[in-house]
């Protein structure tokens, strides 16, 4: 690998990105949704996931070594953890960070004239980075958090640390302008989803490394969701069917006469809801009790089928339902969207998502189907 001038990188880490997903709580803004998560018993899974990409970033370029960081558990924990010796530039008071934390590393970092800023967190964290940094330097994040429709993230976290190392060493040096959206948190737990343009941050690019935006699909699709409803319908045993967000999954309990959580997980059985907004611990007990098939969608534009706003589907729950009763549902219109990649997981568990890297049968309408490839992207 080529030899390289020392660069310096900026690493900072929301320290509650990503709390509230295997909860259900659809986001992590605010010291109230927070508590709430942490009262459900969510576990911080923000740390291990920027450690991999940290980890993955010094694996591929071993002569980056200054590194510039918050205090604590915003960036020192984890880059000691990783062997760096990191230059500390802000004191932060433990368990209480706020979006502001971030925005004033961000900004001091600039000051000091990082080469790059990795982040570990979201689409909010995104949003605070964009505050602070606008285009003045490339930006990449270690997808982290619930909600991450930004166009700013690695598929993984070892994406992303491969694709900084690599702007770093200069394998890469094409910048595309990445989009920075966010979502009014409320209004999402509510069902409304639309997503709000912020801005763009500067995003070192390769394809296969760095996910797309969301996009929604198109109205015109109507008929063709009601076709793959009746083929998932027709096929139902008496299993629990858990029934993932998104509107490519809603006609299947539309036309069962039930509601659906738009953006949350369901359980239904023999065409009974059965728990409306499940949340991981819920989804361990009713695996439990019975056998069980998940039903799910990739996102689209982005083509992950786990990983990204279904966090209550984890790995320990896909471990107890068994790989062989996932159903994955979609339009061929959105594959097609895909331009031949793959679909992805981002499951948090290395060895899930392996398990995971392989065809999979997708479910395009009534009596039809295609064989499609799915990655972890860990091989990239």
């Amino acid at each position: 690998m080529a030899k390289s001038k020392q660069k310096k990188l900026g690493f900072i880490i929301n320290p509650v990105a990503g709390l509230g997903g295997r909860v259900g709580l659809k986001g992590s803004d605010g010291l109230v949704i927070q508590q709430q998560a942490r009262e459900l018993g969510a576990v911080p899974e923000v740390f291990d996931r920027a450690a991999a990409g940290l980890n993955a970033l010094k694996v591929s370029a071993p002569e980056i070594q200054e590194l510039v960081t918050c205090s604590g558990e915003m960036g020192e924990n984890i880059a000691l953890r990783c062997g760096f010796s990191p230059r500390i530039i802000d004191e932060i008071n433990p368990g209480k960070t706020t979006a502001a934390d971030t925005i004033r590393a961000a900004a001091e970092m600039i000051m000091l004239g990082v080469d790059l800023i990795i982040f570990a967190g979201g689409d909010g964290t995104a949003g605070d980075i964009y505050q602070a940094a606008g285009d003045a330097v490339p930006v990449i994040g270690i997808p982290s958090g619930v909600k991450i429709h930004s166009a700013v993230f690695g598929v993984n976290p070892a994406s992303a640390g491969r694709l900084a190392a690599r702007f770093l060493i200069k394998e890469i040096t094409d910048l595309k302008d990445g989009e920075v959206l966010d979502l009014d948190e409320e209004a999402y737990r509510e069902g409304i989803v639309s997503p709000r343009l912020i801005g763009y941050l500067r995003v070192p690019y390769q394809r296969r490394l760095i996910q797309a935006r969301k996009s929604p699909s198109p109205a015109r699709e109507n008929a063709i969701l009601q076709a793959i409803a009746l083929e998932v319908i027709d096929q139902m045993d008496d299993s629990y069917y858990i029934i993932g967000p998104g509107t490519t999954t809603l006609p299947i309990l539309k036309r069962l006469g039930l509601e659906k959580t738009l953006i949350g997980v369901d359980v239904i059985r023999n065409q009974k809801l059965v728990t409306a907004d499940a949340n991981e611990n819920r989804l361990l007990e009713l695996t439990n009790e019975y056998t069980a098939k998940v039903v799910i969608t990739p996102i689209g534009g982005q083509g992950f089928i786990f990983g990204r706003g279904n966090q209550q589907i984890s790995p320990r729950v896909l471990k107890k339902i068994g790989l062989n009763n996932i159903i994955v549902i979609s339009t061929a219109e959105k594959i097609l969207s895909l331009g031949g990649s793959p679909l992805l997981v981002d499951t948090g568990d290395p060895e899930m998502d392996q398990a995971l890297s392989r065809h999979m049968k997708v479910v395009t309408g009534y009596g039809e189907s295609i064989i499609y490839p799915v990655t972890g992207g860990y091989s990239i």
